[in-house]
């Protein structure tokens, strides 16, 4: 097999880079946007920088390196920043997913693309793959046609839709709930933390794993990819305040009118990971399990 890999330098991303570099009989071509970030942790990886919104630059790319097999994690995925910039949300959301249908199919390349629950309206959940999709932001519109684009190609494609990832990542500008709650309460700094939305929190070594899965599988269709438990954020903020052994008197519970966003947010989603777990073997860490291997992961990387 050989993969190449879009949005290298991203959560997701680096994740599978450490995972599919040590996989034998896989030969990794790591693609993003901008300078690869990784090129002092993994100088075996070989990386070639990508705009994906660039059809001339994707299908110069894939003819050259003849990948087997694509996985698709590029994207614009700051839900506030797409409802404000729709036309830069498309433009990375699905023009660029556009072009990658065109060329895979062209080559035959087994597409691997990430979507998310955001496609759905928030109504119900857990839900299965053939759940109706109703996005009630702009973010989830452009997933959606996105996963439309995949659907109508006439090549090998999977899509792993996933809920709230979080893990820890090199030189990454953003933070996670588990890291966010801990030092905000070792601070002694209370926060307010939303009880009406529900969600299967995902570790993001598991949806890595689970793209990796999907490719290795050769899988056709739709598998969601995510934790398994139906978790609040209040209830996950609390989970970490014990788990470190800090104050719960700082959490304080709201609901989502408490702040102000542009873009609205699904209630209630979460996945139901059947499917994945009967037809790839996928096997999530349960939160705990995240919280301690993000603390971990911290520890290291800030010593």
């Amino acid at each position: 097999m050989k993969i190449l890999l879009t949005g290298s330098n991203g959560l997701l991303g680096q994740k599978l880079v450490a995972l599919l570099r040590q996989q034998p009989d896989v030969e990794l071509v790591a693609t993003s946007r901008g300078v690869n970030k990784l090129a002092g942790l993994y100088s075996d990886v070989r990386f070639v920088q990508l705009d994906v919104s660039d059809a001339a630059q994707v299908q110069q790319v894939l003819a050259r390196e003849q990948p087997t097999h694509l996985i698709h994690t590029a994207a614009m995925t700051n839900v506030d920043e797409c409802e404000l910039n729709r036309e830069a949300c498309w433009q990375h959301n699905v023009t660029a997913v556009e072009n990658l249908v065109a060329a895979c199919a062209r080559q035959h390349i087994h597409l691997t693309h990430l979507s998310t629950d955001f496609i759905f309206s928030g109504e119900t959940g857990p839900l299965a793959e053939d759940a109706a999709p109703g996005p009630v932001n702009f973010y989830g519109e452009s997933k959606l046609a996105a996963e439309q684009a995949v659907q109508a190609s006439a090549g090998p494609w999977a899509i792993a839709r996933t809920v709230l990832v979080y893990g820890v990542a090199h030189n990454y500008g953003r933070t996670n709930i588990v890291l966010w709650v801990r030092d905000s309460l070792r601070a002694g700094k209370p926060i307010k933390v939303v009880a009406d939305q529900w969600r299967t929190p995902t570790l993001a070594e598991d949806l890595a794993q689970g793209c990796w899965l999907l490719a290795h599988h050769n899988a056709q269709g739709i598998y969601h990819i995510s934790g398994a438990e139906m978790l609040t954020p209040h209830a996950m903020a609390l989970r970490v305040a014990e788990h470190f052994g800090l104050d719960a008197g700082l959490i304080e519970r709201v609901d989502a009118s408490t702040f102000t966003q542009p873009a609205r947010r699904p209630a209630r989603t979460g996945f139901l990971i059947d499917k994945a777990r009967h037809d790839l073997g996928y096997q999530p860490h349960t939160f705990a399990e995240g919280i301690a291997l993000v603390s971990a992961q911290n520890e290291t990387t800030a010593s």
